[in-house]
């Protein structure tokens, strides 16, 4: 049985293509590397929202690594990925090792190390979780927020110094990188999406 487990894993790994974010973890020091797993667990956890992966990305380049935020948030997707299908499938520390060498990624033998060393810490109790089972599908509102602006300069438009509304959101996708989205609203626009947000409220106090 735990032969199919790992039969099963090693092929949705590599079909899954995750050259280049290995080809990057190669690059990223253990200890770092060990930090991005733990807030992975976490999150798999549901101690944490999300994993913030532009505040991660400015630690990692403080310590000197060359990464983008894009890059990063690959390298994220991929550990996320790793744990939570380990966790689905309950494997031990060895087998998702074995999983890992097995399907060629050529992950430096420090990187193996951190990624067995966290699962044998703390990959036991997302196994038994019912939270970990059910893998998040949807993504997660963090934070909204919103400021009302005036439009002085502009290339495209002809009339200015007209009120809009500039929108941040944070969120959680369900790979757990947490991301801000921000953009703008004319007033008429802004008063459309607060009337629905007022009609969903209302819907939401009869359930």
């Amino acid at each position: 049985m735990a032969e199919q487990r790992v039969l099963m894993v090693r092929s949705l790994v590599l079909a899954y293509g995750f050259d280049s974010s290995f080809e990057k973890i190669k690059s990223v020091p253990p200890d770092l590397f060990a930090e991005l797993c733990i807030h992975v667990i976490q999150h798999l956890q549901r101690h944490i929202p999300g994993v913030d992966v532009a505040e991660l990305c400015q630690r990692f380049q403080t310590s000197g690594l060359e990464i983008s935020v894009g890059e990063l948030g690959k390298v994220v997707h991929a550990v996320h990925y790793l744990f939570s299908t380990a966790a689905k499938h309950s494997l031990s520390a060895e087998e998702l090792s074995s999983i890992l060498v097995e399907a060629k990624t050529a992950l430096p033998k420090q990187i193996l190390q951190v990624l067995h060393r966290v699962w044998t810490e703390q990959g036991e109790s997302l196994s038994l979780s019912e939270d970990a089972r059910k893998v998040a599908a949807g993504g997660q509102l963090l934070d909204f927020q919103w400021k009302l602006g005036m439009a002085v300069s502009s290339d495209t438009c002809r009339s200015l110094n007209y009120p809009y509304v500039a929108v941040a959101l944070k969120v959680a996708d369900c790979s757990g990188q947490v991301t801000t989205q921000c953009f703008e609203m004319t007033i008429p626009q802004f008063q459309n999406f607060f009337k629905q947000f007022k009609e969903m409220a209302a819907v939401l106090e009869t359930v």
